[in-house]
C-alpha cells in the first residue's frame, strides 16, 4: 500500500468539504488530478473508499478506517517536524482552531497577535462554525481545538474556561427601549434588526432563539461584521443584538445605547474544547497556554 502524505491530506479534505470538487480546492489541486488520487488510492487498496451519492460523497467503512490512521499519520509528521524545526529553518506547524462569532471578532483578536509573534512558526487557521457544530466536528477529529459556547452541550470533550459573553440589544439613543436595565428577546422580536450574515454563528443562534418562540426575525439589512451593523443601527435603520464587548467599543465612536438581554443563553461562557488537551500536538499546547494566560 503506497499513500503518501499528499494523498492522505487530499482525503481528508475531501471528506471535510463532503465532496471531490470541494476537497480538490482545499487541496489546490485540479479537479482531474484529485479525481485520479482518489482513484489510484481505491485500486492500490482494492476496494472503495467513498460512496458517490447524489449530494456529494461519503467514506465507506474502509474510508473511515482511512480518516482516522490518516489522521494520526498527519499529526504525527507535523509533530515530527516541529520537534525537528531547532534543526531546520522555515519549519512551519498549522493549527486548526474553530470559534464562534464572539470569539472569532471580539475576543481572539485581542491576544492572537501576541501569540503569533511570540510563537512565528506557527501558523493558525480560524474558521467560524456554530458552537454545536464545533463540538460535532472537534469530536470527530476534524479539528483539534474549538472555541464554543456553553450553552451547548460538550458531550465527551474536556473544556478550558476562556473568556464571558455577554450578549446586549444595541439601538440608537432616541429608541423606545432606552431606559430599562434589561430587555427580553421577546420584546426585541418587535423590532426590525439589523443583522450579521446567513453564515454567522451568532446570526444563527439568534435565528435558532427566534423559531423557538414562535417567532422570525424582521431583518432589514444584514452585513459581515459587526462593526457595520452597529454604523447602520445608529444611523437608526433597526437593532440589533451583539457582544457587549462589541457594543461598549462601537458606542465609544457613535450614538448607541445597549441593554443587556436578559435570557439565560445570552450570557454565555466561551471555552476551549478537545478530545485531550494532554495530547495535543505540543505546538497546539503552546498556543492554547498563552491564549488562555
Amino acid at each position: 500500500m503506497r499513500f503518501d502524505f499528499t494523498d492522505l491530506r487530499l482525503f481528508l479534505h475531501v471528506i471535510d468539504a463532503g465532496s471531490i470538487t470541494g476537497g480538490a480546492e482545499r487541496a489546490h489541486m485540479a479537479l482531474a488530478a484529485a479525481s485520479a488520487r482518489i482513484r489510484g488510492m481505491e485500486e492500490e487498496l482494492g476496494t472503495p473508499l467513498l460512496e458517490r451519492l447524489r449530494h456529494g460523497i461519503e467514506p465507506t467503512a474502509a474510508g473511515q478506517t482511512l480518516v482516522q490512521h490518516a489522521r494520526i499519520i498527519l499529526r504525527q509528521a507535523a509533530d515530527m517536524r516541529w520537534a525537528l524545526g531547532d534543526y531546520s529553518r522555515g519549519v512551519r506547524a498549522q493549527v486548526k482552531l474553530l470559534c464562534n462569532t464572539a470569539a472569532l471578532t471580539e475576543f481572539l483578536p485581542a491576544v492572537l497577535g501576541s501569540c503569533l509573534n511570540r510563537y512565528p512558526h506557527i501558523n493558525v487557521e480560524l474558521q467560524e462554525n456554530p458552537s454545536t457544530e464545533i463540538i460535532r466536528l472537534v469530536t470527530a477529529g476534524r479539528a483539534d481545538l474549538g472555541v464554543f459556547a456553553d450553552s451547548v452541550d460538550a458531550g465527551r470533550l474536556v473544556t478550558r474556561p476562556f473568556r464571558v459573553d455577554q450578549l446586549v440589544a444595541i439601538m440608537p439613543r432616541h429608541h423606545p427601549l432606552v431606559g430599562r436595565e434589561s430587555v427580553s428577546f421577546r420584546d426585541l422580536l418587535e423590532y426590525p434588526f439589523v443583522g450579521l450574515s446567513k453564515t454567522s454563528a451568532l446570526q444563527e443562534h439568534l435565528d435558532h432563539q427566534a423559531e423557538r418562540l414562535g417567532r422570525r426575525i424582521e431583518y432589514r439589512v444584514r452585513l459581515h461584521d459587526s462593526a457595520a451593523v452597529c454604523n447602520l443601527v445608529a444611523a437608526n435603520v433597526g437593532i440589533a443584538v451583539v457582544s457587549e464587548t462589541a457594543a461598549l467599543q462601537q458606542s465609544r465612536e457613535m450614538a448607541l445605547q445597549h441593554i443587556p438581554v436578559t435570557e439565560g443563553w445570552a450570557r454565555r461562557r466561551l471555552m476551549f474544547c478537545a478530545r485531550d488537551f494532554a495530547a495535543l500536538p505540543p505546538y497546539t499546547q503552546l498556543l492554547l497556554d498563552a491564549l488562555t494566560c
